[in-house]
């Protein structure tokens, strides 16, 4: 999986208004820590927490004291490329998923993983137009490079370059991620909790 650190002012930019910077942040650590936890419960194999800016963070150390997760830091470049990066140093068939989808359960990722086994690319779709899991055999540059990230084309245009490179795909149904501050209303609280500053 990929994430930021949970730095104020640098983690869920989009949110400041909504939560502040510290709230933002903390929502940040809650959301990777959910992640993790989803992903080691699946069960598939090893889960490294590729990190960015620094995976020195004392989060992401305390993730990897309490999930025995690996540890690595994100590439340089765009997401398509620290995207691209993450599968080329898996190896065989490999699930990448964010920290923003507090939807994503361990189910979720078997399912993936099973398609996976007939196809050559399973998505989870996110309901704002990108994906929440891209799951793939082996790597494919297409489906990363000069990609406008951030949009609500990114699951249209992957879905074409899927079909211009050939490849057999499989998605799941769609699930909601935490990218707008109108996306909080639907985080369940007792999950996690309150962060605004």
């Amino acid at each position: 999986m990929l994430a930021r650190a949970p730095v104020p002012g640098r983690a869920k930019t989009r949110l400041i208004p909504a939560l502040g910077a510290h709230g933002a942040a903390a929502l940040q650590e809650r959301l990777t820590e959910h992640a993790v936890a989803a992903a080691c419960a699946a069960g598939l194999g090893p889960v490294t927490l590729w990190a960015a800016p620094d995976p020195a963070h004392a989060s992401f150390r305390e993730l990897v004291t309490r999930f025995s997760i690996r540890l690595a830091r994100q590439a340089e470049g765009d997401l398509g490329a620290r995207m691209l990066a993450a599968f080329a140093k898996s190896r065989g068939a490999t699930l990448l998923i964010g920290s923003d989808c507090p939807a994503l359960a361990a189910d979720h990722l078997r399912r993936a993983a099973t398609a996976l086994t007939d196809h050559e690319v399973v998505l989870i779709p996110a309901e704002d137009g990108g994906y929440v899991l891209i799951g793939l055999r082996r790597p494919h540059a297409g489906l990363f490079a000069d990609m406008v990230w951030g949009t609500d084309t990114v699951l249209a245009e992957t879905r074409r370059r899927i079909a211009r490179l050939g490849l057999s795909a499989h998605e799941l149904d769609p699930l909601w991620d935490v990218d707008r501050p109108e996306d909080l209303a639907r985080l369940p609280r007792e999950a996690f909790g309150a962060f605004a500053d």
